[in-house]
């Protein structure tokens, strides 16, 4: 049954001038907007070609009107669509004669969000759909559909069920703890639950693999002016993305550009040159750049190869819990090679940005940072939040298994009750009203 007794109504095509324009209906008014606007309530998953009309019976245009009847269609409720010519004026006026027959205007993400409280899909597969529409690569479209097709809510769903199951073994060892055996001494009960912690952290590493390729992975580009930070962003977008001048101070702002590399996006950000300075706009530039810096989850120390070594100062202070690169810069004014080296714990690379000498050894190093196998099967693209409820179950597993060597049996039942609540808030089965606001309210309008 409908959760919503309204209908509402969107265009569910790119907006602007197009050959094709859709506009999607949902809801019990469904075949009452048909009949005037169609004359006639079309056959289900049929297509049927002829007129579109307004109230007043004044054709709109001419096009393709599809029917699916609730609980067969992608929101549980009736649905009805019309494909006509893609022009904005007769979307526009597609959508006031369904209005003016009844409709609302769809919010952004209420179709999808029908779906889910209507049980079409889970909460994962509903942000699939945004994810798949914003996929900006091959392997993120293929890991956005692995979720939309249930392939990661079939892994939390069965996670979360031996987190059940384990839940009710070990409570049923509280009430019937005068019982002669104790099932907590058991390694049944130890082997189970770190299954569940292995289970986790593959599930887990998968999902941080997943963001990287919905998100992507930021990339700051940090060092004293001159130092060839912009030459370094251009190397790697391979287009004159930044200016570049021998003017020590080029760069005042933060520039972004965004590449791939075997299918993972980086976000690139090159930053105003790090030093003292009286020019009241370069300072604002500095103040962005230890921003950035500070943000990001990669930074490219970048220091000239004339200089002795880079000046680690210049940085702020969380950088030490940053993935840190140094990039040596320049080497062909000292006749330096292309190189690979371990300095301080820290990993440096050699390179002539200018010359573009150097660059292909960074890429690789940047994708060996991600972690990303471009050849995996098993990525989902998953988000932030996936990521949080996975650490929250992982971290009250961890807190079981110490309560389980305690002999705290009610402590541990509690905390396997946290897990599984964490993972159930991933497909939305523990899931509040202000999240659901949250997450659909990203989603474009029609969808």
């Amino acid at each position: 049954m409908s959760h919503s007794e309204s209908t509402i109504c969107a265009l569910a095509s790119s907006i602007g001038k197009g050959g094709i324009g859709v506009v999607r209906v949902s809801g019990p008014l469904c075949q009452a907007i048909a009949e005037q606007m169609l004359g006639f309530v079309p056959k289900a998953r049929y297509a049927h070609y002829g007129s579109f009309f307004n109230q007043d019976k004044v054709e709109i245009d001419q096009g393709i009107a599809l029917y699916f009847p609730g609980p067969h269609s992608f929101t549980g409720e009736d649905v009805l669509e019309f494909q006509g010519h893609g022009g904005i004026s007769v979307m526009r006026s597609l959508l006031e004669s369904a209005i003016g027959l009844g409709a609302q205007a769809a919010t952004p993400g209420e179709f999808s969000k029908r779906a889910f409280l209507n049980g079409k899909m889970d909460l994962v597969q509903a942000e699939a759909v945004a994810d798949l529409i914003d996929a900006n690569s091959e392997q993120a479209s293929r890991s956005a559909l692995r979720s939309l097709t249930g392939v990661f809510s079939a892994q939390v769903n069965a996670l979360t069920r031996s987190i059940i199951d384990l839940r009710i073994f070990v409570e049923a060892t509280i009430d019937f703890s005068d019982e002669e055996i104790d099932f907590l001494q058991s390694e049944q009960v130890k082997e189970k639950t770190q299954a569940i912690k292995v289970e986790i952290e593959q599930i887990l590493h998968s999902a941080n693999q997943g963001a990287i390729l919905r998100e992507g992975l930021n990339v700051a580009i940090a060092g004293k002016p001159n130092a060839g930070k912009s030459s370094l962003l251009n190397a790697l977008t391979q287009r004159s993305s930044a200016i570049v001048t021998d003017i020590a101070g080029t760069t005042r702002d933060v520039l972004r550009e965004t590449i791939h590399i075997n299918g993972m996006p980086l976000n690139i950000i090159d930053t105003a040159g790090l030093h003292d300075s009286d020019d009241v706009v370069e300072q604002e530039g500095i103040k962005r750049a230890r921003d950035v810096i500070a943000n990001a989850d990669v930074v490219l120390m970048m220091y000239d190869a004339q200089d002795q070594n880079p000046d680690f100062s210049l940085l702020p202070d969380n950088i030490q819990y940053k993935n840190l690169l140094i990039i040596k810069n320049k080497v062909d004014l000292t006749n330096e090679s292309i190189e690979k080296t371990m300095v301080d714990g820290s990993t440096q690379l050699s390179i002539c940005a200018k010359e573009t000498k150097g660059i292909e050894l960074l890429r690789q190093e940047l994708s060996d940072i991600a972690g990303l196998d471009s050849g995996a099967e098993g990525v989902v693209l998953a988000r932030k939040r996936h990521i949080i409820a996975l650490e929250e179950s992982q971290n009250s597993i961890n807190n079981a298994l110490l309560q389980l060597e305690g002999g705290a049996v009610e402590l541990m039942a509690e905390d396997l009750r946290h897990a599984g609540v964490a993972m159930g808030s991933i497909t939305g089965e523990f899931s509040s009203d202000d999240l659901l606001g949250e997450i659909f309210s990203s989603f474009c309008i029609g969808k």
